[in-house]
């Protein structure tokens, strides 16, 4: 399996951006079978998770990204989605996406494979 994050970059604060998550490599299963996790890591931090969205399409955030940040799901496009708006400077990381069978973890060692991740720059 494959992921490969994008739409990164730079932003104001108060601003919005959605990054892709693009899956890749499955061979006797798909995406729907799968939960994907978005993890982000700032400078000088421990990486921390962000939310999940397992394969039924439940969700689960943590509480900083509450109410500002949606994941979903195209499952056709082999796509998870992060939605994030409302930006504050302390969202700034690189942000990564990591896969596991069906249900979401908080553990990051349970998911398999992760990609090499998207910058996020919030200016205040």
């Amino acid at each position: 399996l494959q992921l490969v994050e994008s739409g990164g970059g730079l932003v104001q604060s108060g601003g919005s951006l959605r990054l892709s998550c693009v899956t890749s490599g499955f061979t006797m299963s798909n995406l729907s079978d799968y939960a994907i996790a978005w993890y982000r890591q700032a400078p000088g931090m421990e990486r921390e998770g962000v939310g999940c969205i397992d394969n039924r399409g439940y969700t689960n955030y943590d509480d900083s990204v509450k109410g500002r940040f949606v994941i979903s799901r195209e499952n056709a496009k082999a796509t998870v989605y992060l939605q994030m708006n409302s930006l504050r400077s302390e969202d700034t990381g690189v942000y990564q996406c990591a896969i596991r069978w069906e249900i979401c973890d908080e553990d990051e060692d349970e998911y398999g494979t992760w990609g090499p991740g998207t910058q996020v720059t919030v200016s205040s």
